[in-house]
């Protein structure tokens, strides 16, 4: 089934460019990998567990703080599992990628004369790794984790806080995310300029979106 057709953005309206890193910018097949293989399969180790009976036990705690600050927050992942998370995502890091024509998209916005502005959930030591790996902050005027804010961004107390972080007019902003729910809370906000990834993780087929202006990659999405 083909995807509810909304209108882009025209571009002439739009000042700001605002965009989620995991799944909208990055791949979001390493941080998959990570949370349904990997930390299952080193945290069964540890308990003498198998992977699929680790993920049974894992799998409820996780949904219990799924869209707060702590499920994105290696720290309290780290206590919760008495395991060094940091140190576990460098054992697969070799699978963050960018996603197709993502880098292209960045080029373009700057090319464009737009403010660009990376704006994720992700955790100060997760988002330097990526950083590292990728070098896409370079392409970026901020970035801005929600632990600085003190809220994720699936709240409306995070684009308030945003606003004072980072000043930008809501009517001439474009923001990109992977995450319904966020996008729900950017919206609610006033962000008139909302764009949905169908495609976030490259393993998984593409998503059919019917709430938002969808696309697969940044080729459709270019200035």
């Amino acid at each position: 089934m083909q995807p509810v057709t909304h209108s882009l953005p025209d571009w002439s309206q739009v000042e700001s460019v605002f965009l989620d890193m995991d799944g909208t910018l990055l791949d979001l097949h390493f941080d998959n990998h990570f949370w349904l293989e990997h930390i299952p399969l080193r945290y069964g180790e540890r308990l003498g567990l198998s992977k699929e009976a680790a993920l049974e036990a894992l799998t409820p705690r996780f949904r219990a703080v799924e869209g707060t600050l702590a499920w994105y927050s290696l720290d309290y992942w780290s206590r919760e599992l008495d395991m060094d998370v940091v140190t576990l995502k460098r054992e697969v890091d070799h699978l963050i990628r960018v996603l197709p024509h993502a880098e292209d998209f960045l080029r373009a916005v700057r090319a464009a004369g737009k403010r660009l502005v990376l704006v994720t959930n992700a955790h100060a030591p997760v988002l330097e790794m990526k950083m590292e790996r990728t070098g896409l902050d370079a392409h970026f005027d901020n970035i801005i984790s929600s632990h600085s804010l003190g809220n994720p961004k699936e709240t409306a107390e995070f684009w308030h806080s945003l606003q004072e972080a980072e000043p930008f007019d809501p009517n001439c902003t474009l923001f990109a995310d992977d995450s319904l729910a966020v996008l729900r809370a950017a919206r609610g906000y006033g962000i008139r300029h909302i764009v949905a990834m169908r495609k976030p993780d490259s393993r998984r087929p593409a998503r059919e979106i019917l709430d938002f202006p969808s696309i697969e990659t940044f080729a459709e999405l270019m200035p």
